[in-house]
């Protein structure tokens, strides 16, 4: 193992409830190990790209009900590819050359359950992302 990913390794999160157990799915096993701490690691940088990308699109997410807000965020990364990649970029820069090796044999599914993640990180933040509350420097 090289220093950068000794290095990625030590700065990530311990999550308490990702459960590593032998008889879980290979995906579900990554998503515990890698995706939920990385996840976890970039969420205050998910958190402003998701500003800069409701700046870049008129503000009309800071206008709508909590309950659109959640639909605003679903539909921006379900349907806009651009941001999507650029969501899955931030992940995956975050990863091992080991982590990248094993992600690359399965990366659809993994895709799958990365933007899950990043999907309910935004929507659990969904009272921080206001104009003005995460400042961009």
């Amino acid at each position: 193992m090289n220093s950068r990913d000794i290095a990625l390794l030590e700065l990530r999160p311990e999550i308490a409830s990702a459960k590593l157990v032998p008889d879980m799915s290979s995906e579900e096993y990554f998503q515990n190990k890698t995706l939920r701490p990385v996840a976890k690691l970039q969420n205050d940088l998910l958190l402003v790209v998701f500003q800069n990308y409701c700046r870049k699109h008129k503000n009309v997410f800071y206008d709508l009900s909590v309950e659109k807000k959640l639909d605003y965020i679903e539909n921006a990364i379900h349907k806009d590819m651009k941001f999507r990649n650029s969501l899955k970029g931030m992940i995956i820069g975050q990863f091992t050359i080991e982590e990248y090796e094993i992600y690359i044999q399965n990366s659809s599914a993994l895709n799958k359950r990365m933007m899950n993640i990043v999907k309910e990180r935004l929507k659990s933040n969904v009272m921080l992302l206001e104009q003005s509350v995460i400042s961009v420097a």
